[in-house]
């Protein structure tokens, strides 16, 4: 009755629609449950299959320590983006993926310390010079504002929008990080390590999904705490 009710949620939210058959991805035929009005539909008792998979996944990788990263630039995707990671305390890359944002980490990570360090309000310096250090800092909010905790590469990296996010699935092969991708249809799930068929264009799609990872997260992270208070006893 439960796994009912979360169906109906999900069909309610459509997370079962994919794109027109002409824009589909032959690898992704497995999971596609029908082609409606030139539609692909795909299999919802996989999607819920694989959320499943993926949160038991997150919720293990976490309580052992392990760090997450959500990726998502897309409009309808960015600020849902944000959300949920601010929520399961996690890091996000959601305005623009920057060349070598892991591969080159350490360079990375110096814009990052500019950032944290950068002064805006010293009363000691020209009001022009004072524009030009917010507008400085504004640019690296605006790009780095969801890794300024970050310390390390991350060990997970959940990707919404795969075509859009190549650089940063290229990257996270290269490093040999693991990915959590939500797949639509004309996605491919080769590049991809831990998957999620979905509509990946919806927001109501992509917050379903997010909210179930974030709910395996904090459970993990909970479990996490818990170990570190027994072993600093």
């Amino acid at each position: 009755m439960q796994t009912q009710i979360i169906l109906n949620q999900m069909i309610k939210a459509g997370l079962h629609f994919g794109h027109t058959k002409d824009q589909w991805n032959p690898k992704m035929s497995p999971y596609i449950y029908k082609e409606k009005n030139g539609v692909h539909i795909i299999d919802i008792i996989q999607t819920w299959f694989y959320i499943r998979q993926v949160c038991k996944f997150l919720e293990i990788s976490t309580a052992k320590g392990q760090k997450v990263l959500f990726v998502g630039t897309k409009k309808q995707a960015a600020q849902l983006i944000q959300l949920t990671a601010i929520k399961c305390h996690s890091f996000f890359v959601n305005q623009r993926w920057l060349g070598g944002l892991l591969t080159n980490w350490r360079t990375i990570k110096k814009s990052i310390y500019k950032l944290n360090t950068l002064d805006t309000k010293s009363t000691h310096i020209s009001a022009k010079h004072t524009f030009l250090k917010k507008k400085k800092k504004d640019k690296l909010v605006k790009y780095f504002r969801g890794l300024q905790n970050m310390q390390n590469v991350p060990e997970i990296v959940i990707i919404i929008g795969q075509q859009k996010e190549l650089n940063a699935v290229y990257e996270c092969q290269k490093l040999g990080l693991r990915t959590i991708t939500i797949l639509d249809t004309n996605c491919n799930p080769l590049l991809a390590d831990l998957f999620i068929p979905a509509n990946d264009d919806s927001i109501s799609s992509i917050k379903f999904i997010l909210d179930q990872l974030a709910v395996a997260i904090l459970k993990g992270k909970q479990t996490f705490k818990l170990k570190q208070k027994k072993e600093n006893k």
